[in-house]
C-alpha cells in the first residue's frame, strides 16, 4: 500500500519511473580487461593450432590415401607380370608345336588354334612381345648370347631371335634371347 499511497500524494502531473532493476553496466579494471585480452588471445592462438594441426592431419591422410592406391596398383601389376611369366613357357611350347612338321592336317589346326587363343589371351591381358629380330641390340629388352660377323646387317643388329621376350606395359618381364652381329 506504500506504493499506492505515494502516487496519490505525486499527483497526476509526474512521471512515473519504471520500476526495473538499472545497473550500470560493470566495467572492469585496468588489469582485469588485460587479463581477458590475454584470456581472449590464448583462446585464438590455441584455435589456430587446432586448425593448423587439423589442415596437416588432413595432408597426411591424402598423402597416405594416394600412396596406398599406389602401391596396390604396383602390386596388382607384379602380381599379374609373375603370373604370365609362369605361363610364358607353355606359350613357347605351343609355339614348337605349331612348328613341327606333321602330317594329320586336323591335328595341326587344333594345335594352331590353341596357339593363336594363347596368344589372343596374353594381348587382353596387355603383354605385348618385345620387337628383335632385325632391331638394333637393347640390353634393356634384349640378352645376347651370341655373336656373328655377318657384313649384310649392320653393327649392334639382332640377327636371330632364340626364345620371344614378352613386356607389359613398357614393363619387360622376359628378355628376347638373341644373337647380335658385330
Amino acid at each position: 500500500m506504500a506504493k499506492k499511497e505515494k502516487k496519490a500524494e505525486g499527483g497526476a502531473n509526474e512521471a512515473k519511473e519504471p520500476e526495473t532493476d538499472t545497473k550500470e553496466p560493470e566495467t572492469c579494471g585496468e588489469s582485469e580487461c588485460t587479463d581477458i585480452e590475454d584470456e581472449g588471445n590464448k583462446v585464438e592462438q590455441e584455435l589456430k593450432e587446432l586448425q593448423n594441426q587439423y589442415l596437416r592431419l588432413m595432408a597426411e591422410f591424402d598423402n597416405f590415401r594416394k600412396r596406398t592406391a599406389k602401391e596396390r596398383e604396383t602390386l596388382f601389376s607384379m602380381a599379374k607380370a609373375d603370373t604370365v611369366e609362369s605361363f610364358l613357357p607353355v606359350f613357347d611350347n605351343l609355339e614348337r608345336a605349331v612348328n613341327q612338321p606333321t602330317e594329320d592336317e586336323a591335328y595341326k589346326k587344333g594345335v594352331e588354334m590353341i596357339a593363336q587363343q594363347f596368344s589372343d589371351s596374353l594381348k587382353k591381358l596387355g603383354v605385348s612381345e618385345i620387337e628383335a629380330a632385325g632391331v638394333a641390340f637393347d640390353p634393356e629388352k634384349h640378352n645376347a648370347v651370341m655373336h656373328v660377323e655377318d657384313d649384310t646387317l649392320g653393327e649392334n643388329i639382332v640377327a636371330e631371335v632364340f626364345q620371344k621376350g614378352f613386356e607389359i606395359d613398357g614393363k619387360v618381364i622376359r628378355h628376347a634371347v638373341v644373337k647380335v652381329a658385330n
